[in-house]
């Protein structure tokens, strides 16, 4: 969910030298071809005629060509948004889903103090995001995530914890 720390946690993968691809720059990316500005109202809109267009799984077809490239073991895709997407990656790929999880409150701070364009502008526009974000199927990704690493504390806990997740994901890939 928006503001739940992705980007630190990736941060943290990245250090390690996993590369990392973000959701949402793969909307961005569109959106300069369709030559739109970064607003929320056309990025929250764009990802949902996307999907609405070439399916749930879209966003991730389109990353596939990009990891293929990618050097190196593992990759990170931060911010999947739905169990299709991730399918979409599983046909070729073998997939560990880590979830971020933070409170609504939370979050909502997290937004405020990051002072991107598309930060929500009240609690409203924060909770339309939020349903916006559940409609395209998160929640069932959450629910269905293979760890989970809740962030509700410091900056440094939430890389401590996920340290801590990626030593056990890498220590499993490397036994099986």
């Amino acid at each position: 969910m928006p503001g739940a720390g992705k980007s630190l946690a990736s941060s943290v993968m990245k250090t390690r030298g996993i590369p990392v691809f973000v959701s949402g720059d793969i909307i961005r990316a569109e959106a300069r071809k369709r030559k739109l500005k970064f607003t929320r109202k056309n990025l929250g809109e764009l990802m949902l005629k996307i999907r609405k267009e070439e399916g749930m799984g879209a966003v991730a077809k389109r990353l596939v060509p990009l990891v293929e490239k990618a050097n190196g073991e593992f990759v990170v895709y931060e911010g999947a948004r739905s169990v299709e997407e991730v399918d979409q990656l599983r046909r070729k790929f073998r997939v560990v889903t880590i979830a971020i999880h933070a409170s609504r409150e939370a979050r909502f701070r997290r937004l405020q103090r990051r002072g991107r364009s598309d930060r929500p502008r009240g609690w409203a526009d924060f909770a339309d995001r939020d349903n916006r974000e559940l409609g395209v199927g998160i929640a069932k990704l959450i629910a269905l995530a293979d760890r989970t690493v809740e962030n509700e504390d410091t900056k440094d806990d939430l890389k401590r914890r996920t340290r801590r997740v990626l030593q056990v994901v890498l220590k499993r890939k490397k036994s099986s």
